[in-house]
């Protein structure tokens, strides 16, 4: 067994014991590369099957290639979706002009959380990496939130030698991360060994090309000649220039994603 055999074990092993364990899950499907890896791997776990719904957030800022992106791959993989936005702050004008901490919050944690609230999950699988952003380094597998979805990063269970607490008080609400042990370099080799679809924008054109995905309002090309998965894994193995380099939250005060995070956001 290799490495990238021994993650996808561990991978689908997570996936399992969330669908077991709790009543009620979804999966949150971004349209990156971390979401479509982790929506792989669903597949894989229940026999080529999506055995709970597929959420997508739409902020209506994503960039066109996405939203094509996804309805394709929706309609060919027959996924169960769910299409959440927060339609009061979109009527009242809510965009990154107002702030992008402000904007996020309403579009991305407030739509999510509507999104929870309405279909009564008690837990949403999201592919989040530990490598990504120092916030998520602070991550558990399985993640109580409260009853609203706030995170309190100062209590979250103790995860040692593969063992998860699985068993939460009524009312927890729970975001499960089965890809926190991957890196950036670990999803690119599996797309390559799998040959798992993702969205144009990460191929450079003219020089360009994305390496994180959001908002396109918030959301910026890297310079790249990157313009295969195989040139895109030579690239990440000498780069030093941060994943999230284009995002423009990122850029905020030091703490601006973390209070994303414990209000919410993915």
């Amino acid at each position: 067994m290799n490495d990238l055999d021994a993650l996808e074990s561990q991978s689908i092993y997570i996936l399992r014991e969330a669908f077991n364990r709790l009543d009620k899950i979804a999966l949150l499907w971004s349209i990156g590369k971390d979401s479509n890896v982790l929506l792989w791997l669903v597949r894989k776990a229940f026999l080529g099957h999506v055995p709970f719904p597929v959420i997508h957030v739409d902020t209506h800022h994503k960039i066109p290639e996405m939203i094509e992106f996804r309805d394709r791959v929706a309609r060919e993989w027959n996924l169960p979706m769910l299409i959440g936005q927060n339609d009061a702050a979109l009527a009242a004008g809510m965009g990154p002009h107002r702030g992008r901490v402000e904007c996020c919050t309403a579009l991305k944690t407030e739509g999510l959380k509507q999104v929870i609230a309405d279909n009564k999950l008690t837990g949403v699988i999201a592919g989040i990496r530990r490598d990504e952003e120092g916030t998520r380094a602070k991550e558990r597998v399985f993640s109580p939130r409260s009853e609203t979805a706030e995170w309190d990063v100062k209590d979250q269970p103790p995860e040692f030698w593969g063992q998860f607490k699985t068993d939460f008080p009524a009312g927890t609400h729970i975001r499960i991360h089965p890809l926190l042990a991957w890196t950036e370099l670990d999803v690119w080799r599996y797309i390559r060994r799998e040959s798992i679809p993702v969205v144009s924008l990460y191929f450079s054109k003219n020089g360009k090309r994305y390496r994180s995905l959001g908002c396109a309002p918030c959301t910026s090309p890297i310079e790249s000649t990157a313009s295969t998965v195989d040139e895109i894994i030579e690239e990440l193995e000498t780069t030093r220039i941060s994943e999230r380099s284009g995002r423009a939250q990122d850029r905020e005060s030091e703490d601006a994603f973390e209070r994303l995070r414990t209000g919410g956001y993915m």
